[in-house]
C-alpha cells in the first residue's frame, strides 16, 4: 500500500494529466486537492484525447474512485459538462466513479464577473488570469462568506447566503467596475438545479479516504498548476491562488501528512509559462518557436500560446525542496529531438552573486541571467523506445545530468503522448 502525490515543477503544464493517467493503473482512489477550471489536464489514450479541468485523470480506468477535494473551487456547470462529454464517449460518470467533497466552495457567476472585470481594468498590468472566478471564490473562501457544496443541497440555506453575498458583489460590479449586476433569481434557479443533478456525488471524502487507507488501498493524489505558481511560494503576483504545493494534498483533501508516503515532481524536458511574470530561461528565437510547435504548447484551458524556454534546474531543485520530492517524472522529452544544442540552468547570475535557488523578490528573479551547462542534442527518434539503455546516447546523457543536478531519482520518462510512449524505470506505487 502506498499514497502518492503528483505535483508540477514548473510553471503548470508540465505533463500531469498523462502521468496520473499512467499511475492510477496502480491506484485505487484519485483525488485532486486544489485549483479549479484552470488547470487542463490533456490525455492521448488509444488516439483519442481528452481533456480535464476538474475530473481526475483517473477517469479514464474502470473500477477507480475519482475525487474532488475540499481544496478545490468547484464550477458545477464546468464539471457537469465534462460528465457529459465523457457519457456521450461511453466512459459513465456514476456517483461509484466520482465524489465531490461536500466541504468544497463553489464557484459563482460573480466570481468570474468580478474576475474578468478586474483583469480587464488593470489594463498593461494584467497577470494573465484565466477569467473563470478562481481567485474571488479563494477570497470568499477566506473571509468566510463562500458557498459550499453542501449550501447547493440546502435551498433556504443558499438563498440566504446568496443574496448577502449579491449585495456587496452587485455592488462592487456596478458602482466600481461600471458593469451590469447580476440577477439573484436566475443564479439560485441554475445553482440548485446544479445541486439537485450533483446531489448523489457529495461526500464527505476526508472519512472516505480515511477508511480506503486503513483498508490498505493505494491513494493518488493530483496537483493543478505547477509549484512556482503556489500562491505563497511562487513567483507572486504571478501566480494561482492556492497553494499547489505537495503539503497541500493533505490540507486540501483531508487527510493526514503521515499518511503521505511519496512524493513524484514532473519536469517537462524543457520550461514552458502561461501568461505574464519573470521567466530566466526564456527563448524567444527561432529554437523557442520550434519547441512550441513541435509541443504544441498551446493552453489546454484558454488556447493562450505558452512561452518557452531551456530546462531550468534552479526552478526545479527549488521545487525539489519545496515538495520533499521523492522522484521525478519527464516528460516531452521527443519534442527536444534534432535541437544541436541543448542548455540546461544550472544556477543565476544576480548582479555580482551566483545563486542556485529562486530569488523570491520579483525584482531580483527579473535582473537574474540563467548560467547554462551544454549538452549536445540528438537526431533519432525516441517516440517507440521503451527502455532507457535503448534510449540514443545523448538522450541518456541529457537525462542523467538530470538525475545528478537533482539528486533525486528518475522514475518514468515520457517520449511522446501517447500512454504507451513511456518509459517506467520506477513505479511510485512499488
Amino acid at each position: 500500500m502506498a499514497n502518492v502525490v503528483v505535483i508540477g515543477t514548473q510553471w503548470g503544464d508540465e505533463g500531469k494529466g498523462k502521468v496520473v493517467d499512467l499511475l492510477t493503473e496502480r491506484a485505487e482512489y484519485v483525488v485532486r486537492f486544489q485549483g479549479g477550471n484552470n488547470a487542463g489536464h490533456t490525455l492521448v489514450v488509444d488516439g483519442r484525447q481528452f481533456i480535464f479541468h476538474l475530473i481526475p485523470s483517473g477517469i479514464l480506468h474502470p473500477g477507480k474512485v475519482c475525487m474532488i477535494g475540499n481544496g478545490v473551487v468547484l464550477d458545477p456547470g464546468v464539471l457537469i459538462q465534462e460528465m457529459d462529454k465523457l457519457d456521450a464517449a461511453n466512459i459513465p460518470v456514476t456517483p461509484e466513479s466520482l465524489a465531490i467533497s461536500r466541504y468544497t466552495h463553489v464557484i459563482m457567476p460573480y466570481h468570474r464577473a468580478l474576475d474578468e472585470a478586474r483583469e480587464s481594468r488593470k489594463g498593461s498590468t494584467k497577470i494573465g488570469t484565466t477569467g473563470r472566478g478562481i481567485g474571488p471564490c479563494y477570497e470568499d473562501k477566506v473571509c468566510r462568506s463562500g458557498i459550499r457544496m453542501h449550501d447547493l443541497l440546502d435551498p433556504a440555506r443558499f438563498r440566504e447566503r446568496l443574496d448577502a453575498n449579491l449585495e456587496e458583489k452587485n455592488f462592487m460590479l456596478k458602482h466600481y467596475f461600471g458593469s451590469a449586476p447580476l440577477d439573484g433569481n436566475a443564479i439560485a434557479d441554475e445553482y440548485l438545479a446544479y445541486g439537485q443533478r450533483l446531489a448523489p456525488y457529495a461526500t464527505n471524502v476526508s472519512e472516505v479516504l480515511q477508511k480506503a487507507d486503513r483498508d490498505g488501498r493505494n491513494i493518488l493524489f493530483e496537483g493543478a498548476q505547477g509549484t512556482h505558481l503556489d500562491i505563497d511560494h511562487g513567483t507572486y503576483p504571478f501566480v494561482t491562488s492556492s497553494n499547489t504545493v505537495a503539503g497541500n494534498a493533505c490540507c486540501g483533501s483531508g487527510i493526514g501528512p503521515t499518511r503521505i508516503h511519496k512524493v513524484i515532481g514532473v519536469v517537462k524536458a524543457y520550461t514552458t509559462r502561461v501568461g505574464g511574470g519573470p521567466f530566466p530561461c526564456e527563448l524567444l528565437d527561432e529554437t523557442g518557436r520550434q519547441i512550441q510547435k513541435v509541443g504544441g504548447e498551446f493552453g489546454a484551458t484558454t488556447g493562450r500560446p505558452r512561452r518557452c524556454g531551456w530546462l531550468d534546474m534552479v526552478v526545479v531543485n527549488s521545487s525539489i525542496r519545496l515538495n520533499g520530492l521523492s522522484g521525478l517524472v519527464i516528460t516531452k522529452l521527443d519534442v527536444l529531438t534534432g535541437i544541436p544544442t541543448l542548455k540546461i540552468a544550472v544556477r543565476y547570475k544576480c548582479g555580482a552573486q551566483e545563486v542556485g535557488s529562486v530569488p523570491p523578490e520579483l525584482k531580483a528573479l527579473e535582473a537574474c541571467d540563467p548560467i547554462y551547462e551544454e549538452l549536445p542534442g540528438w537526431e533519432e527518434s525516441i517516440r517507440q523506445v521503451r527502455r532507457f539503455s535503448d534510449l540514443p546516447e545523448n538522450t541518456r546523457r541529457y537525462l542523467e545530468a538530470i538525475e545528478d543536478m537533482a539528486s533525486i531519482p528518475l522514475h518514468l520518462v515520457s517520449v511522446g503522448p501517447g500512454r504507451d510512449e513511456t518509459i517506467i524505470l520506477q513505479n511510485p506505487f512499488d
